[in-house]
């Protein structure tokens, strides 16, 4: 919930300041920056959360916590390459396929009532799908229409 938070506040004040702003980067700017913001928050978790994330990726795949640095680091090199311009088609691409990619953790996690970011408190459980995968397409959407496309 709270990477949603991020995401739609700061497209609105994006486009708000865009208006009182000597230039106007438009709503395709406003989208992957705000893209950008959500993705440099949820990569925060990626290091501060690390020891948590790491028990959403199934027991028989080796190096967990590494995996979860390794995609906080995505999540930064993500934020970065939908700031650029001549960079934000390939990475909006990439970031689609990062998304589908990550989709079975977080349905893994749920199974197992795992809280990402306190190993000693139980998750929502199979009740956080019902938003969880709802809001994994809206981001993929999302990437589609201001990156891709």
């Amino acid at each position: 919930m709270k990477p949603l938070f991020v995401l739609i506040v700061v497209y609105v004040a994006i486009l708000a300041f865009n208006g009182h702003a000597t230039f106007d980067k438009g709503n395709i700017f406003a989208g992957n920056i705000a893209m950008s913001v959500m993705l440099l928050f949820t990569a925060i978790g990626h290091f501060k959360f690390k020891t948590a994330m790491a028990a959403m990726i199934p027991l028989f795949i080796p190096k967990k916590v590494e995996i979860v640095i390794f995609t906080g680091v995505l999540e930064i090199l993500f934020a970065i390459g939908l700031s650029v311009e001549s960079t934000r088609h390939y990475t909006g691409i990439a970031l689609v396929i990062f998304l589908f990619t990550i989709l079975p953790a977080n349905i893994y996690a749920a199974k197992n009532r795992i809280n990402y970011e306190n190993l000693f408190k139980s998750g929502p459980g199979i009740k956080y799908l019902w938003f969880r995968i709802p809001f994994q397409f809206f981001l993929i959407a999302w990437v589609w229409y201001f990156s891709i496309r």
